[in-house]
């Protein structure tokens, strides 16, 4: 019996050694591939600053798009690009909080919430051309807001909507329940609860959510594009502030636009080497821009998970 015992604990040793050696080779699989990848994408990132050089400088970046490579910059694209995002942001964030909330703190468990939860995950991947042409429908000819800034946003606001709902919902379940029930506990309604505890503890997850999901929006072409959005433009939208009272303008909304992305497709469309540069450096910037929020995204999730621990 001793021997056989003795026996058996010999074989546990070796099948947890085996289990420790596969799980280093798989950690080291899966640092590899992640090298692998970033050095893909940094390979890509230099491609474009090496070829894009020559066009980075102040009138780059001050000038309107123009037919002379030379004097051509980003200008009205930046612009509108920028204001592009201010509406996603604005639009998605409340409108998919909202319904995370529901659907994870309030709405019964049920065959409807199950066909609604699995439709938002789907909306996920739906090509981005599928929600160009629901807008192109909808916002342009349903409710007559035409080729603009806010069809532009809330078009974009629609496709990272089931980004924005998932990433939401995944950081509600992520809050210990110990903190819904302590407060419970103490008298508290479900909405005191959701507001004074849950939300503060998983706004980490929100804004990273919000902002990978502006990281897709900014570089789609397809759904802006659908809804006719303009690829030369020599001027900028009013500006949102006045010298008046409110000090406050929304005629930017109503304004036609182009954005970075049909800027780049404009530019490499042409056979002038001067353009390809253009675009090269365009791709450059957007990029950058791209990298710039993904790290914002990850500097807040790691700003509130500290605060959490303490």
């Amino acid at each position: 019996m001793a021997t056989t015992a003795h026996l058996t604990l010999d074989e546990m040793r070796r099948g947890l050694g085996w289990r420790k050696q596969v799980d280093k080779l798989f950690v080291i699989v899966g640092l590899l591939i992640m090298i692998g990848c970033l050095g893909i994408l940094a390979y890509l990132f230099l491609d474009l600053v090496h070829d894009g050089a020559q066009r980075f400088g102040w009138k780059f970046f001050a000038n309107f798009p123009s037919r002379k490579a030379e004097n051509a910059g980003i200008l009205s694209p930046a612009v509108g690009t920028a204001l592009i995002m201010v509406v996603t942001a604005l639009v998605s964030l409340p409108v998919g909080v909202a319904a995370a909330i529901y659907l994870e703190e309030y709405a019964p468990k049920n065959w409807f919430t199950g066909i609604i939860e699995i439709n938002v995950t789907n909306l996920a991947g739906v090509p981005s051309i599928v929600y160009g042409l629901l807008a192109l429908g909808l916002f342009v000819y349903q409710f007559g807001l035409g080729q603009s800034i806010l069809t532009a946003g809330l078009t974009l606001a629609l496709l990272i909507l089931p980004i924005v709902i998932v990433a939401t919902r995944e950081s509600l379940r992520a809050v210990p329940k110990a903190i819904r029930e302590a407060a419970y506990g103490l008298g508290a309604t479900r909405w005191e609860v959701t507001k004074d505890h849950v939300l503060p503890y998983s706004t980490g997850g929100i804004l990273t959510g919000l902002i990978l999901g502006l990281s897709r929006a900014i570089g789609e072409t397809a759904p802006i594009i659908t809804i006719g959005a303009l690829a030369f433009i020599a001027f900028l939208p009013p500006s949102p502030f006045t010298e008046t009272f409110p000090f406050l303008s929304f005629e930017w909304l109503k304004s036609e636009f182009t954005a970075m992305p049909i800027q780049m497709f404009n530019w490499v469309s042409r056979p002038d080497q001067a353009f390809q540069s253009n675009a090269a450096a365009a791709g450059a910037v957007l990029l950058g821009m791209t990298l710039l929020m993904n790290t914002v995204a990850i500097v807040i999730r790691y700003r509130f998970r500290k605060r959490i621990n303490w």
